[in-house]
């Protein structure tokens, strides 16, 4: 009987294992989220590069 695990024991490590995997599941979304933020914002800096590289070109002529 010594080798076989207490029942209250197999529910504490299922429930740290829920919590490790919403945990990780957390850390996931926010990364999705910041990357798709830092994709934005390389675009937008992309536009308004060009923007005042035509600018400058307009006012160079």
């Amino acid at each position: 009987m010594a080798d076989v695990p207490y029942p209250a024991a197999l529910d504490r490590i299922d429930r740290a294992l829920a919590r490790i995997d919403a945990a990780a599941q957390a850390r996931t979304t926010r990364f999705e989220a910041l990357s798709r933020r830092h994709e934005t914002l390389r675009a937008r800096m992309t536009d308004a590069i060009a923007a005042l590289d035509a600018i400058l070109e307009r006012e160079g002529e």
